[in-house]
């Protein structure tokens, strides 16, 4: 099926709609986003003299809740200019301009007899061959069609996104009785190309996969909270980051999603899945009844599991519905976890614990196989699709199968049988064919057992991804403490980052400058790329403490010169290099990207220079580099000074990019040169692409900088007087002023007389010789420890 999406219509503006509207205008999609007129005039519109026949009436419901979708956060739109691609509407003026679209998504009420409704009147507008789906996240798909025409049927399914739509990956795909194939095909294909979604096609069975098992998890945790005596704030720590899951863990998670959203689902799942083994688990416990009650359903209402009351967190007691303040919780198994570094390593252990939190895994755990293996073939026939849905709808960093085969499938089934749980009939029938896990890796590529081949057969769409855990023992060319330097082919090598949270030591600098000999001798190019959570959240301040405290300035000066001279060498090596940015790239990761041939940033990229949290200047060629494209950036006519000022205030004010698409405007991407991908797992291998295109082209190294124009002593003049001001008006501290006038200091190439054309060296001996006199100060060594012992900046 070749089909162009050129402009989509979503139907709702309710917060999921409006999102999904968001997201197509991400990708740069037209949006026509429609939804019903007022009922009756507001306050307001009455004081105006308005009447319901006003256009603006007509449309205050989707223009507001589109407003309130812009003002959100996080927000749900890459930059605040693309929501210019988006067009509102109403089901009564414009329903019409369906006709113009090539796919209409409805998002409206949960209510099916309304959702026949709004198809009866597409329908009649609706151009043939339009897709149309329906983003309904539990009424079943087969009920939605019919009576609509056969052109219709066709073409509709259930194209289920998960809220928000932006930062959920899962993108569940569920064909009605007469969707074609081919339509399914294409949105399988579009949403992991285009909207950056893990695709899922699903069967149209009670909440599909995603909202299935994901529910069950929760509604698990809500009957063990009282069984095991735990507690909100228990569960939280023992279902949170330990386990590779999102801060928010259980409760909070429901807080934000609301707990009115999760019960109707529940609720749903009970209602429907009457042959369900487990469907007592849906049944709401008397607390969750009593917060039903009381409205107490999370952040909308204010109060749910827990309750903010001023600066304090207060938690609920389930026992007498209480609340009371929030009391850090700790168990003597995860202390045995805090070691090692891979989750995926640390499942294993936990379930081992001797400790009311080993019960807990134990239990936990126990149930969850059981109920996943059992939904095989359900609600699917692949078991990888249950943990991609888990993985990218819930956030988990590891779904059912995965963690399964982290204990070990044996020991899962021991484990499950101590606990009074049962594997389902195929996996006993697994293992006794002789295969041990759930997936293997052969070849780069990673392989799941089929139920139905009793085989292990390769997950589909993998061609298009490199998948670094699949390659890293097979490729590795060279590692150390902080880095594995993988064979990518065709001539490209990677180098992976694997320091705790990606800092940049002196082993990763002594990676990188290995993996550029190693390139530059028997390769054609190198790609700095991790798949990571973070691609790097900066130097390694630890050492850089350590040093000041103990004076030891000139192996800090040599350490500073080393990150700079390493960076020099990614702008200048003899072969292209392309940095491949994800998630946090702060301090030293961005100095890095900045030093790249390209960059090849993925969509929810969050860059920035933000060393003046730790009270010093980017030491790296940070600093430097701002300058350089400053000076680039100069036109005649130009006022020079405001030019290099937005650049000052880049690193001035810490700004950090919600987005790599807000990164061009800051300056640390650059338009024309750097690009961004939306799907996240095709980001290695479309830096490897063009590593080996630039390769291909006839790569030059490029010729070292000496036409840097700096203003010397008429910028700092300004940056002074500047940072003068903002001190008097207690818009920053004293130390915050010292290191700005710092800062401000190389940016201009210190006092010049006049404007000169200085080289790259000289701005990088200026910054490490700022960067070294501010680790000398008393207030720059607090603001490093306080980042070190609560991962927060300090302003002294």
């Amino acid at each position: 099926m070749n089909k162009h999406i050129k402009k989509v219509a979503v139907i709702g503006s309710g917060i999921m709609g409006s999102g999904i509207a968001c997201h197509f205008a991400n990708i740069g999609v037209e949006v026509l986003l429609l939804d019903i007129i007022p009922r009756e005039l507001n306050d307001k519109e009455k004081a105006n003299g308005l009447t319901l026949e006003d256009k603006v009436v007509r449309n205050r419901l989707v223009n507001d809740s589109l407003a309130a979708a812009l003002k959100s956060k996080p927000s749900p739109i890459y930059h605040q200019k693309f929501a210019q691609r988006i067009t509102t509407g109403n089901l009564e003026d414009d329903i019409s301009k369906v006709g113009q679209v090539d796919w209409i998504i409805e998002v409206v009420v949960e209510r099916l007899d309304i959702k026949k409704i709004v198809f009866e009147k597409l329908d009649k507008h609706r151009k043939p061959g339009t897709l149309i789906t329906s983003n309904t996240s539990g009424i079943p798909i087969k009920f939605m069609s019919e009576g609509r025409s056969e052109d219709f049927q066709r073409h509709f399914c259930g194209t289920h996104f998960f809220n928000p739509a932006r930062y959920l990956k899962l993108f569940e795909i569920i064909p009605g009785p007469k969707t074609s194939t081919e339509v399914l095909d294409f949105l399988n294909g579009y949403g992991e190309q285009f909207l950056g979604k893990t695709s899922v096609i699903a069967k149209d069975t009670p909440a599909f996969i995603g909202n299935r098992i994901g529910t069950f998890s929760i509604m698990s945790l809500f009957h063990a909270v009282k069984e095991m005596d735990l507690t909100v704030e228990e569960i939280d720590k023992l279902s949170g980051p330990v386990i590779g899951r999102p801060k928010s863990a259980t409760f909070r998670t429901v807080d934000v999603v609301g707990l009115d959203t999760l019960v109707h689902v529940a609720n749903g799942i009970a209602e429907n899945c009457k042959d369900d083994e487990r469907r007592e688990q849906f049944t709401l416990p008397d607390f969750i009844g009593k917060m039903m009650e009381n409205k107490w359903f999370g952040s909308k209402t204010g109060q749910g599991f827990y309750k903010k009351e001023g600066r304090e967190i207060l938690a609920l007691n389930l026992n007498t519905m209480e609340y009371r303040p929030s009391k850090k919780a700790s168990f003597a198994t995860l202390e045995l976890t805090k070691s090692i570094e891979n989750v995926i390593d640390r499942f294993k252990v936990l379930v081992t614990g001797k400790d009311k939190a080993g019960a807990f895994y134990r239990k936990s755990f126990s149930s969850l196989f059981e109920y996943a293996s059992n939904r095989i073939p359900e609600i699917t026939g692949e078991l990888y699709k249950i943990d991609d849905a888990m993985k990218a709808g819930f956030a988990w960093g590891h779904g059912p199968f995965q963690i399964w085969d982290a204990i070990g499938v044996e020991k899962g089934i021991e484990m499950m049988k101590a606990e009074g749980f049962q594997p389902a009939t195929w996996v006993t029938e697994m293992i006794s064919a002789g295969n041990k896990s759930f997936y293997t890796i052969k070849d780069g590529a990673t392989y799941y057992y089929d139920i139905t081949k009793k085989a292990m057969e390769k997950i589909p769409g993998q061609d298009s991804f490199i998948i670094l855990d699949n390659i890293r023992k097979s490729n590795e060319v060279w590692k150390n403490s902080g880095v594995v330097i993988e064979d990518l082919g065709d001539g490209i090598l990677n180098v992976e980052f694997q320091s705790k949270m990606n800092t940049i030591g002196g082993d990763v600098l002594a990676g990188l400058n290995k993996a550029l000999d190693l390139a530059e001798k028997d390769f054609q190019g190198l790609v700095v790329g991790n798949q990571a959570p973070n691609f790097s959240v900066g130097a390694n301040i630890g050492m850089i403490f350590m040093m000041a405290v103990e004076q030891e300035y000139d192996e800090l000066n040599m350490a500073i010169k080393m990150f700079q001279d390493t960076m020099m060498r990614m702008r200048y090596s003899a072969i292209p290099t392309v940095s491949a940015p994800h998630g946090m790239t702060l301090g030293g990761g961005c100095e890095l990207s900045l030093h790249a041939d390209k960059v090849v940033a993925a969509a929810e990229t969050y860059m920035g220079l933000v060393e003046f949290g730790v009270g010093v200047i980017p030491g790296g060629g940070g600093s430097k580099e701002m300058a350089l494209r400053a000076s680039d950036t100069f036109r005649k006519n130009d006022v020079e000074l405001n030019v290099l000022q937005e650049y000052f205030l880049t690193i001035g004010m810490a700004k950090v990019s919600t987005s790599a698409y807000e990164a061009f405007d800051m300056g640390v991407l650059e338009k024309g040169k750097d690009l961004v991908v939306v799907n996240k797992d095709r980001q290695i291998a479309t830096a490897k692409a063009y590593a080996q295109l630039m390769a291909e082209q006839g790569y030059t190294q490029p010729p070292k900088r000496k036409d840097v124009k700096v203003l010397g002593k008429q910028a700092l003049g300004m940056f002074l007087v500047g940072t003068d001001a903002m001190e008097d008006s207690n818009y920053i501290s004293e130390h915050d002023h010292k290191i700005a006038n710092k800062l401000a200091y190389v940016m201009a190439g210190g006092d010049l007389s006049e404007p000169t054309l200085v080289t790259e060296q000289y701005l990088l001996d200026l910054e490490r010789e700022a960067f070294l006199s501010l680790c000398t100060e008393r207030k720059t060594l607090e603001r490093i420890q306080h980042m070190l012992k609560t991962g927060k900046p300090l302003r002294n």
